[in-house]
């Protein structure tokens, strides 16, 4: 699948993850489509080949204007809507048991909803956009990838939530890319390990330095500018489909 000279759209795209795949998409020739909440686009990154629409993942109206913001963007500039890459999430941590009580069922539905369920609404609502448009010579029409979590396979303590949403990404894999091969999309995901995103920007030195530890080799944190980098390769390998890929330096979560 060739970037340059396509449409992609990107969730999550006013800052970490999303923002460096935005930028690293537009760099590579692609007109980007970044996703996400108004009050984080306020203090989006000016990068030239993006532009953002305000839209809520969870909000199924807001997806398909946001889907239709993008096609019509494809539409005028004739580069064809071929990428999509969902990084809009959160990751709160709660245990099921704690001092405070019961783990809050409503922020349980809350992750879920945001990281699984408005994963899918971006993927089936682009899916059916991309789905109508010409393939290119081989055949395909576009390629979706996902962002799961290391936490999918091994949630750490106070992880319930966000370990069950992105297990939910990551078995959502091969079904999708199993539904959408009649209509040449590929669909694989990306389950990171610990990455120096705005989500650790608060962390002590000391916390940091233990996560970094942690990892086998290479024992630092990942950067955003490597998923984005792997994000390319599964765009532009052909033959990658219906995969998760760890991106996490061999690291396997302990319990805490």
């Amino acid at each position: 699948m060739q970037i340059n000279g396509t449409t992609a759209i990107v969730t999550g795209a006013a800052s970490g993850l999303g923002a460096a795949t935005a930028a690293h998409l537009a760099s590579l020739g692609a007109r980007v489509v970044g996703f996400d909440l108004e009050q984080s686009i306020v203090s989006a990154p000016v990068v030239d080949g993006v532009s953002y629409v305000a839209v809520d993942v969870t909000d199924h109206e807001a997806v398909s204007h946001g889907i239709d913001a993008a096609a019509l963007i494809a539409r005028d500039e004739d580069r064809p809507l071929r990428i999509v890459i969902n990084c809009a999430g959160i990751a709160p941590s709660a245990r099921i048991v704690s001092r405070k009580g019961m783990h809050d069922p409503k922020l349980f539905a809350k992750v879920v909803d945001i990281n699984l369920n408005g994963t899918f609404n971006v993927l089936a609502y682009a899916a059916e956009r991309i789905a109508a448009t010409a393939p290119d010579a081989s055949g395909q029409r576009g390629v979706i990838i996902n962002t799961a979590s290391i936490a999918g396979y091994e949630g750490q303590i106070g992880q319930v939530a966000y370990a069950a949403s992105k297990g939910g990404v990551i078995s959502m894999t091969i079904a999708a890319a199993r539904d959408l091969a009649q209509h040449g999309i590929r669909v694989n995901t990306i389950a990171p390990g610990v990455v120096e995103t705005p989500m650790l920007a608060t962390v002590s030195d000391e916390f940091r330095e233990a996560l970094e530890a942690g990892v086998p080799f290479p024992s630092r944190l990942a950067r955003p500018d490597e998923y984005a980098a792997l994000a390319e390769f599964l765009i532009s390998h052909d033959y990658m489909n219906g995969e998760t890929v760890r991106m996490d330096g061999a690291l396997r979560m302990a319990p805490r």
